[in-house]
């Protein structure tokens, strides 16, 4: 009996690291993909549509991002080291594009394009790529999948996670046309520039960070 106790309390030390691993996990996809956030952008994007486009269009974006994390979980790490490129470079790269777009949303020139080009899908960009799977939110499911570090039990349970944070995500943006009805279009054209900046700030965190800046200038209050 003695002999099994050292086993147990192995097994349920195990199970709460394994725990704490994962809401740990689900904390940072969370906020990079901002279920929260992704709604007003969705709910100013998405603005000018009917009720029945804008579903669809919800749906689109979920499973469009959702296709580029998963991806991103299972041959991300491959890819970027078969192409000979660091995760702090991808960081970086990530980072200068979620700022044009933060200056994009700023400067109000969303909409209007995806207006003026009717054969552009806003499903795709803006709103699934990099609103929903950001650059944080690819950068977080790679390193929180690490192949040299987590089991292949571990990163599923993390897959799992995110697929649970878009779903959550998906009940947002059907709901986004409550936001509408309440805001307006020029609400949804404040809150767009909001978000904009917003995401500028974020996609200079993610320099910052790339480049180690923060060790500089000392930790954000």
């Amino acid at each position: 009996m003695a002999r099994h106790e050292p086993t147990k309390a192995w097994h349920a030390e195990n199970w709460f690291i394994m725990l704490e691993k994962f809401i740990h996990d689900g904390l940072i996809i969370w906020s990079t993909i901002d279920p929260i956030g992704t709604m007003a952008i969705f709910a100013a994007f998405t603005a000018h549509l009917s009720p029945v486009d804008r579903r669809r269009t919800a749906y689109k974006v979920v499973i469009y991002a959702g296709a580029v994390l998963m991806g991103s979980i299972v041959i991300g790490q491959f890819l970027l080291t078969a192409m000979g490129i660091r995760l702090l470079s991808f960081q970086l790269s990530g980072g200068i594009i979620l700022f044009l777009f933060g200056l994009q949303m700023i400067f109000g020139s969303g909409p209007q394009r995806s207006q003026q080009e009717p054969e552009h899908d806003i499903a795709v960009f803006p709103l699934a790529i990099p609103a929903t799977a950001t650059p944080g939110a690819i950068l977080a499911v790679i390193l929180l999948t690490d192949n040299h570090t987590h089991p292949i039990s571990v990163q599923i349970g993390t897959a799992i996670i995110t697929i649970g944070i878009l779903v959550v995500t998906l009940i947002l943006l059907l709901y986004s046309s409550r936001i509408i009805s309440v805001i307006g279009v020029n609400g949804a054209s404040i809150l767009t520039r909001i978000m904009g900046m917003i995401l500028a700030a974020l996609s200079v965190e993610f320099v910052m960070n790339a480049l180690g800046i923060e060790q500089w200038i000392g930790p954000a209050p």
